[in-house]
């Protein structure tokens, strides 16, 4: 399942997404975060974030536009050390 706004979607409407791993996820840790861009409706033209850990479960689903200024923020240093 995962869960946007309090609302549940089964996990095959994920299925066919195009996971990429973080470049800053290491091999050796095992902590990996994936992204996929979301392409099929409901939920095209959204981005998906998961645990690589735990393909089947959660995945936090959000508007592009939200990751696009969660990064600015992050690259401008927004969020502390």
């Amino acid at each position: 399942m995962t869960t946007n706004n309090g609302r549940a979607f089964t996990a095959p409407q994920l299925e066919g997404a195009v996971w990429k791993k973080s470049s800053y996820s290491g091999d050796s840790q095992g902590q990996c975060v994936e992204v996929a861009a979301l392409t099929s409706a409901p939920f095209a033209g959204m981005r998906a974030i998961r645990d690589s850990k735990n393909p089947d479960g959660p995945a936090l689903v959000f508007p592009e536009s939200s990751i696009t200024g969660f990064l600015a923020d992050l690259a401008d240093g927004k969020f502390g050390n």
